[in-house]
Formats: structure tokens, sequence, C-alpha cells
């Protein structure tokens, strides 16, 4: 017995057929903006891979672009079907290759769902590799000359600008770090000497932030050297007044875009696989009525659509045994490919 018949007239196929012609070349559409996500998140990785360990994963932005570039053709492909279906001599064409784009549809479905779960899951993975690239990108701030290196100064500048925050974990790494390189610094002064001498590893280590820390908004002009020397600075506690700068760690703020980023391509490609499920299923209803015409000289004449031409369970027996005979067959023919020198 097929699994949720509905009767279909010519005038519900006609509107069944429209709809999915819509519906189809919607998701025409949404396969566009999957591509188009998956190459803005591919840039967005690649503007600040020197601050991931050189370990992030272009895996998720590749997936989402080949996905994107599958959903344009196969939905543009299942709308020329439903453009066609009512034209006997037209959808005959279409008719051998139905059952294998179903098919294919299937698999893609579940092809969206591993992305969609790839883009929460990645979220994890990119916290670890930004804790280790911030940490060396902070290590190679101050080598401008250095080549391989010498963007890392403007790279990390830029970020903490643009996304309000400072440091790793928060602006006291900075004081961990010599950030300014030696080619700045008077060695003849003692204060200088002084401070790289009483270093186990011979660092000129301070209390010291770069500018890209300061916050403009700030009233106070930007206190970025003696941090934590309260006598430094007139009418500053650092422990009770509101620092200029910012608090906030990068890593934070690297995470929470990136992970609001691939949450909302997530949640759309979610989305996508509900639309495709839809139409897969409509088309299947569309195809089955049509090959059930009552009179297939009469196109207007009563038909019969189904989701499934037999029960769930029928259908899984059915394809296992499909599977069972395959592999059988591949068992004798490479037995018999064995006896055949002998």
């Amino acid at each position: 017995m097929a699994l949720m018949p509905i009767k279909f007239d010519l005038a519900k196929r006609v509107k069944l057929a429209q709809t999915l012609w819509l519906l189809y070349w919607l998701s025409v559409m949404a396969g566009i903006l999957i591509f188009s996500m998956g190459i803005f998140f591919k840039i967005e990785l690649r503007k600040r891979s020197e601050m991931m360990d050189n370990n992030e994963s272009h895996f998720v932005p590749n997936l989402l672009i080949l996905v994107g570039l599958v959903a344009c053709g196969v939905n543009a492909f299942g709308g020329k079907v439903c453009h066609d279906s009512l034209d006997t001599i037209k959808f005959s064409k279409w008719k051998p290759m139905l059952r294998t784009y179903m098919c294919g549809c299937v698999v893609f479905c579940i092809t969206l769902f591993v992305a969609a779960l790839l883009c929460f899951l990645m979220q994890i993975s990119l916290h670890f590799a930004l804790a280790e690239g911030l940490k060396n990108g902070m290590k190679y701030y101050k080598d401008t000359d250095t080549p391989g290196r010498c963007f890392m100064k403007r790279t990390l500048d830029m970020t903490q600008i643009e996304f309000r925050c400072c440091g790793n974990n928060n602006y006291k790494d900075w004081f961990e770090i010599q950030w300014i390189s030696n080619r700045y610094l008077d060695f003849s002064n003692e204060e200088v000497k002084a401070r790289v001498q009483s270093n186990v590893e011979g660092k000129y280590l301070m209390e010291s932030v770069p500018f890209s820390c300061c916050n403009p908004g700030s009233p106070r002009p930007c206190i970025q050297h003696h941090l934590t020397n309260n006598s430094a600075h007139y009418s500053y506690d650092h422990h009770t007044e509101d620092l200029n700068i910012w608090t906030r760690g990068c890593r934070e703020a690297l995470v929470s875009y990136y992970g609001g980023m691939m949450n909302s391509i997530g949640a759309f490609v979610l989305l996508f696989i509900i639309m495709q499920a839809i139409v897969t299923v409509g088309l299947q209803y569309l195809t089955t009525s049509l090959e059930t015409l009552a009179d297939p000289e009469s196109p207007e004449s009563e038909s019969e659509g189904w989701l499934l031409e037999k029960s769930v369970k029928e259908t899984l027996s059915d394809i296992m045994t499909k599977i069972k005979s395959l592999f059988k067959g591949n068992q004798v023919q490479e037995g018999d490919a064995e006896a055949a020198p002998t």
C-alpha cells in the first residue's frame, strides 16, 4: 500500500507544478546566497590567517561554496522538470532520470546537514587556533623588519582597533612580551639597560600596551604606559578607575565575531534543508500523480500521487535486498575472475 496517497485532478497538478517551479527558483537564489556566504567566510578567514596559528580550516567555507554551486544546478534542473511536467511529450524525456535525481536530492540534503553541523562545530577548533595564533602574533609584533612577519604589527593593530580589543585574553598579555624592537631601544640609557638586565631572558618588558589598545571614546588622554603605576599619573587608580584602553581580549572578540557568522550560516543552511525537503517531496507527488493518470491520453483525468509506493518498512526491506544482491553479484564476478586464469 502506498504511503500518504493524495488524489489529484488537473487543477491540483497545475497548481502544484507552478508552486514547485517558484520554490525551485527561490532555492536557486538561496544556493547563490550560500555560495556567496562561503566566499565571504573564506575571505574573512584569509584576512586574519596570520593570527590563527596557520591551522585554520578552509574546509567549511570550501564546502559551503561547493554546496551552493550544487544547489543552483540541482534546483535549476528541478525547476525545468516542473515547467515541462504539464506537457506529456516534454515530461517523457525527464522520466528515466527522475529516480536518480530523487536519490541525489536525498544525498544532497544529507550533505547540507553535515555542512550546517560543521559550521557549529568549527567554533571549537577556531577557539584553540586563535588562542595559539594570537599568542605567537603578539611575539612577532616587533619584527617589522623580518621577512614573513613584517605585516604582523599592522594586522594586530587593525584587529585591536576594529574589534575594540587588547591582547589575547586581556591587555595584561602585553606586559609579558617584548613588543618594542631592539632597534628602537637606546641601550646606552641606564633605565633601558637595567630593565633588560633584570629579565632572565634579556627582554625589555614593561607595563604598557600598543596605541591600538586605546579607547578613543575615553575623555582622558590615553594612558598606555605604566598602567599599574598609580604614582606615574595624576589622579589615577588602575584598581578602581575605568581604564581608557580596551579590556576585552581579542580572542574573545574574534571568536564572538566568527561564531556569530558561523551560527548565522548554519541556521540558514538548516532552513534551506527544510525548503529542499519540501520541494523534493512535492516533486515526488507531482511525478507519481503524472505516472498514475487514469487515462494517459487525457491530461484532465484524475490520478493519485504518493510519497512512497510501499510502506516505509517494505521500502527499506527492498533497498536492503537490492544492496545484498548487488554485493553478492560483485562477489560472483570476483570469483569468476579468479577462476578464469586457473
